[in-house]
């Protein structure tokens, strides 16, 4: 489903409580990037900019699916407020730098979805500082770094969700590597029904997974992983501090996860942020389940009427290409 418009009217009451002080809302605009939920920059009359998170099923371009809402698996899709509130929260006690919240409306009476309004930093994100130019990155990749430590540092006797874990739940799976498990076997299943490369691979793909899960040594103690943190995650504040940004999907998981991330999105760029003595069953486990869920999620973007289709294909592509790679000769 396409999101409907959203004008400066609907939006004027929302800006209104977070920024008033005699300010009107000048404008509003879109920003790309959301897939689960509308994100818009709002413009008062004195240049005041603020960010409003729309939590709006019209504004959620992904198709359905049966555990969607399970907040026992860790890999359900990772929409709403209270995930917002719980992540925003553990990482705040961390130290890391996160946007100011200004509002946060569940009422429904200011605009007809759950919402906050968000400090803003217009300027460029991290990843487009770093390519611009490496130099004056260094100082803001560093202290992200060290953002990293301390999530990492942190112990957590649970595995999941942090809204999940932190208000006394459970995930399904007794270990992080069943559920990451079970995870790529559904992303294998969804992306052989959509690409003959990857269903004439599946029953080899199935077995590796098996393999790689296997051989990974159980765990008691989880770290604070960000799920999805690619440096266009990241902002950068005007003291040249890193933001971290979509933090809805916060887990309670082991390290290895968000390092096969980061090595994935990062690239030759990965160094920078790259540590020692991660366990390289798990990195192995994660990398396979990861170039299989970048596969299949796009392919099901591609189901519906998601906008940068060019783009997604890309994606679904590179990682079924990698995913396929990664199986013995």
């Amino acid at each position: 489903m396409a999101p409907r418009t959203v004008t400066r009217d609907d939006l004027a009451a929302v800006a209104g409580a977070a920024l008033g002080g005699g300010r009107r809302l000048e404008a509003v605009q879109r920003l790309a990037g959301g897939t689960s939920k509308g994100v818009y920059r709002l413009t008062m009359d004195d240049a005041t900019t603020a960010i409003v998170y729309l939590w709006e099923a019209s504004e959620n371009y992904w198709p359905a699916r049966e555990n969607d809402d399970d907040p026992a698996d860790p890999f359900a899709a990772g929409v709403g407020l209270d995930l917002f509130e719980a992540a925003y929260a553990r990482l705040d006690s961390l130290g890391l730098r996160v946007p100011e919240v200004y509002v946060i409306d569940r009422s429904r009476t200011r605009y007809p979805a759950d919402h906050v309004v968000l400090e803003d930093f217009p300027g460029e994100n991290l990843m487009d500082r770093l390519a611009r130019d490496p130099v004056a990155a260094e100082p803001t990749m560093a202290q992200l770094a060290e953002g990293l430590a301390a999530m990492r540092a942190h112990r957590a006797r649970a595995y999941g969700k942090v809204a999940v874990i932190d208000g006394g739940g459970a995930s399904h799976w007794p270990t992080c590597e069943q559920a990451a498990l079970d995870f790529a076997l559904r992303c294998l299943a969804e992306a052989a029904g959509r690409d003959r490369r990857i269903a004439d691979a599946r029953d080899r793909l199935e077995e590796r997974l098996r393999e790689l899960a296997a051989a990974v040594r159980p765990r008691s103690e989880y770290a604070v992983v960000h799920g999805e943190l690619g440096l266009d995650h990241v902002l950068v504040d005007r003291d040249g501090r890193p933001v971290l940004i979509d933090v809805e999907d916060l887990l309670y998981f082991d390290v290895e996860w968000e390092h096969v991330f980061l090595r994935i999105r990062l690239g030759r760029d990965y160094p920078r942020l790259a540590v020692d003595g991660l366990d390289e069953d798990r990195l192995a486990l994660y990398m396979l389940t990861q170039r299989l869920s970048l596969t299949a999620g796009p392919l099901r973007l591609l189901d519906t009427d998601f906008p940068d289709r060019a783009f997604m294909a890309h994606i679904a592509e590179h990682n079924l290409t990698e995913a396929l790679a990664l199986l013995p000769r």
